[in-house]
C-alpha cells in the first residue's frame, strides 16, 4: 500500500501547510532497486555492444553470424527491436495501457529482416537509437511503475516491470556472442561480473514451469570464482557442472553442453 507523508508549503501569508507527498511502498521500493540494478548491469555490456557493432562495415554486417540463417545484421536488427520492444513494456507499466512488446510474431521477424537489409551504418545508428530510447524510459519510471505487471512473458508466465532491464541484459550477453565477432561465452559472463548469478536467475526462468525440461542440479563457478548452484525442473536426478560461461552457453541452446562436466541431459529449445 502506498503511504503518503507530509511536506510543507507556504501559504500566502507565510504559515507553512501540509502538502501531500507519495512514497513508494515497500514493495515498489523493493521492485525499483531490483530494476535499476538491472540497468546498472546492463550499461557495460551494451556499451561493448555498440562499440562492436560500430567497427562492423558493410561487408561484415552481411557476414554470418553464429544463429543458423541469420547475418549480423539480423542479430543487429534484432537487438534494436527487441530494444523497442522492452520499452513497450515500460510504456505500458508507466500508463496502465496494454502494450505488448510485438504486434505479432510474424510482425517481429518481418521488421528484423527488413532491418538486416540496411546499409550498416542505418544499422548502427538505428541500434544506438533504440539503445538510448530503452535507458532514457527505464531512467525516468516511478517506483510504483516498475512494480507493475505488463502482461504474460512467453510459456505464459506473469511478467513485472522490475524484470525487463534484466531480461535486456541477457538479450545483449547472449547476442554479443551470436554475432561472430570474437566475443565468446566465458567474455560475456564476464561483462556480467557480480550480476552473474542474477543473470543465471533469468536465464533459468524461461525454463520455469515447463513439463520437457530435464531435472537437474546446476553446479556453475562464477567469474568470480564463487561456486553457487541453481535446479533446473523439479526434484534435481543429475547433477552437471562447469564454468559460467560453459554453463550459459549450453542453457542458452548455443552447445550441447561442451566444457561441462557430469550427465548432460539434452535440453528443449530456451524459452
Amino acid at each position: 500500500m502506498t503511504q503518503h507523508v507530509s511536506s510543507t508549503a507556504p501559504t500566502d501569508s507565510g504559515a507553512a501547510v501540509p502538502v501531500p507527498r507519495v512514497r513508494s511502498s515497500g514493495a515498489e521500493a523493493h521492485a525499483a532497486r531490483h530494476a535499476r540494478e538491472g540497468l546498472a548491469a546492463v550499461y557495460q555490456p551494451t556499451v561493448t555492444l555498440r562499440e562492436l557493432v560500430g567497427t562492423m562495415d558493410d561487408a561484415a554486417m552481411r557476414g554470418p553470424s553464429a544463429l543458423p540463417d541469420w547475418t549480423r545484421g539480423h542479430v543487429v536488427s534484432h537487438l534494436a527491436r527487441n530494444a523497442d520492444g522492452l520499452l513497450n513494456l515500460l510504456i505500458w507499466a508507466r500508463t496502465g495501457v496494454e502494450h505488448p512488446m510485438y504486434a505479432s510474431r510474424a510482425d517481429r521477424d518481418a521488421d528484423i529482416n527488413e532491418g538486416a537489409q540496411r546499409m550498416r551504418q542505418v544499422q548502427q545508428e538505428d541500434l544506438g537509437a533504440a539503445c538510448d530510447r530503452f535507458a532514457g524510459a527505464a531512467e525516468r519510471l516511478s517506483d510504483s511503475a516498475w512494480a507493475a505487471s505488463v502482461g504474460p512473458h512467453r510459456h505464459g508466465r506473469e511478467l513485472t516491470a522490475y524484470e525487463v532491464p534484466w531480461l535486456r541484459l541477457v538479450e545483449v550477453l547472449v547476442h554479443l556472442v551470436d554475432l561472430n565477432v570474437g566475443v565468446d561465452f566465458d567474455q560475456a559472463a564476464a561483462l556480467a561480473g557480480e550480476h552473474t548469478g542474477t543473470v543465471f536467475d533469468y536465464v533459468l526462468r524461461g525454463y520455469a514451469g515447463r513439463s520437457d525440461v530435464p531435472s537437474v542440479r546446476l553446479d556453475i563457478t562464477l567469474p568470480s570464482g564463487e561456486a553457487r548452484s541453481w535446479t533446473l525442473g523439479d526434484v534435481a536426478e543429475r547433477t552437471v557442472g562447469g564454468s559460467a560461461g560453459s554453463m550459459l552457453a549450453w542453457l542458452t541452446g548455443r552447445t550441447a553442453g561442451e566444457g561441462l562436466v557430469g550427465d548432460v541431459p539434452a535440453l528443449p529449445a530456451w524459452m
